[in-house]
């Protein structure tokens, strides 16, 4: 056995977990680019390979559907931030895989956006009738548009919804070839400039259209790498701790843009709309500790009914596993010393 320590550019953070020498020899984890997180920190100085003793294999994904894919062909151990549809339709559609922790909450950096020239917002929504729709299926913006739609009362079958990954989406929004535009992160912002949102991340959130990202894993990988998994966890949550002080922001945003392909500004504009919940937090009534997993029911019941699958699940309950979680709030890695 032996402690891990973190060092983490000018920071010492503590023992994050005492773990066994690993059974694997390398770790393949997916994430997103233009998605600015306190873990790609972490990620760009060596500190998850470090603590774990093996070589981290980062892949980029476009979506949570991707990510959803390459963990059910082994390709994939572990995603970072995927979001709660896609999880939730693999998981009501065989696969079997489990959330781990909350990576994020971005009630407003996922959002749907009306071209300006329709002259559409919240008071003439029904006016989106017939219009043409960009929207990335079975991923969190897809259920952020049903749910919008289901309050303004449009029926989505009058509309033309097309797949499209939020990239495609707000060049087609820019170029005039869709009307609304659905998504994240960067193709977010540039919608943004051609047109309007619907409702902001406030009203969403008050209406009960929540927006939060998980680390997901197969389920046979977490029974069979529990140390790994609460290692891996633990790194995460020492740079969620560091972000969350408001010390360490001007050592840390030079890394997450450089990791998430952003420039400065983007990544602290974009990150200012992030919530990145404490292990405390995660593990606590509101999260994970009840009301997340009543949260992923309702959230397969809304794709039910959009026909996005047959049958939803009894219970989630069993989706989640936070034993890794529960092993990092046992350890001391809250506590940051420097140099």
């Amino acid at each position: 056995m032996k402690s891990i320590y973190k060092k983490i550019g000018a920071t010492i953070v503590g023992a994050i977990a005492t773990v066994n020498v690993m059974a694997l020899d390398e770790l393949n984890v997916a994430y997103f680019e233009d998605w600015p997180m306190p873990f790609e920190y972490a990620k760009q100085i060596g500190a998850y390979d470090e603590a774990l003793g093996i070589t981290v294999n980062w892949s980029a994904f476009g979506n949570g559907v991707a990510m959803s894919a390459a963990m059910a062909s082994g390709d994939i151990d572990i995603s970072v931030s995927q979001g709660v549809p896609p999880f939730i339709v693999a998981t009501s559609t065989g696969q079997d895989f489990q959330i781990l922790d909350v990576a994020v909450s971005y009630a407003d950096n996922d959002n749907c956006v009306v071209a300006s020239a329709l002259e559409i917002d919240a008071s003439n929504a029904s006016d989106l009738a017939g219009k043409k729709v960009a929207v990335p299926i079975g991923t969190a913006a897809h259920f952020g548009f049903l749910e919008q739609m289901d309050h303004f009362g449009v029926d989505v079958a009058s509309l033309q919804v097309v797949h499209m990954d939020p990239p495609d989406g707000a060049a087609a929004i820019a170029q005039g070839s869709v009307d609304m535009f659905c998504g994240w992160g960067g193709a977010l912002r540039t919608a943004k400039e051609y047109g309007n949102v619907l409702l902001t991340g406030d009203e969403k959130t008050a209406l009960g259209i929540l927006v939060w990202d998980v680390t997901s894993s197969p389920t046979s990988f977490v029974a069979e790498n529990e140390e790994i998994v609460a290692t891996f966890l633990g790194v995460t949550a020492a740079a969620n701790a560091m972000w969350n002080s408001g010390n360490h922001t001007e050592l840390m945003i030079p890394h997450i843009a450089i990791d998430s392909g952003m420039d400065e500004a983007a990544v602290a504009s974009d990150m200012a709309t992030f919530i990145f919940p404490s292990v405390g937090s995660q593990l606590s009534e509101a999260w994970l500790g009840g009301n997340g997993q009543a949260f992923l029911k309702g959230v397969a019941d809304v794709f039910v009914k959009a026909g996005s699958f047959e049958k939803a699940r009894d219970s989630y309950d069993s989706a989640v596993n936070t034993d890794g979680l529960n092993t990092v709030a046992n350890q001391t890695i809250h506590r940051y010393m420097g140099n």
